[in-house]
């Protein structure tokens, strides 16, 4: 369950080179997949769920580090949802990527040796379909399929440290965690999924007098 970058990882800084990052709840984000996870963008910003977690493993305890999230486009289509065939269909040519922006983990920069110590956890993270954001929220495109990638950056002291950035991080990313941005869940079973799993739900569940 540990990832690792695969080929590139060559020339890595040592301080990176070693990291390794697992994903938590993984057999929940693959349940999710299997149905083809959806995640809400809103206006306002929505936080994601299941949140972006992951155990790291790797690190040098005593160097500083930056950990953040970007999310890439993963092909230039936008889609609709099929209801009689529970299915996403290709509707088209993708929209104008909306303004590509990374999330800055907040306990930012810190030592090796506290991230590895705990979960950590992008739950302050938040998506919307707002191209005039003005809070640092993740835009993303409703309708269209993204992949959230994970990085760590060594915080290199050095004074000409610009000149080895190439070489002062890694890049993880878990094909389970893809997913649709949508405004409303289209599947109705990944509705189902998020009030039976996510405990902020709970007001959903208890009031609901459907079977």
């Amino acid at each position: 369950g540990w990832a690792g970058e695969g080929p590139g990882a060559g020339g890595k800084n040592q301080r990176v080179c070693h990291a390794a990052a697992r994903l938590e709840m993984g057999s929940l984000w693959e349940e999710f997949n299997r149905l083809g996870t959806e995640m809400i963008v809103t206006k306002a910003g929505r936080r994601m769920f299941p949140t972006f977690q992951v155990k790291l493993s790797g690190l040098d305890p005593l160097a500083d580090y930056v950990l953040l999230m970007d999310f890439i486009p993963l092909d230039d289509k936008r889609y609709r949802y099929a209801f009689h065939s529970s299915s996403w269909l290709a509707a088209g040519r993708a929209e104008p990527a909306a303004p590509g922006r990374v999330h800055f983990h907040p306990d930012s920069p810190a030592k090796g040796a506290q991230w590895m110590r705990q979960i950590v956890s992008f739950d302050k993270l938040k998506l919307t379909n707002n191209l005039l954001d003005d809070n640092g929220h993740i835009i993303l495109n409703s309708m269209h399929r993204y992949q959230p990638r994970f990085h760590v950056v060594f915080v290199d002291p050095r004074r000409d440290s610009e000149r080895f950035a190439h070489q002062n991080f890694k890049s993880f990313s878990f094909p389970e965690t893809q997913f649709m941005a949508v405004t409303a869940y289209q599947n109705h079973r990944i509705t189902q999924l998020k009030i039976a799993s996510n405990p902020f739900a709970k007001g959903f569940r208890d009031g609901d007098p459907e079977p």
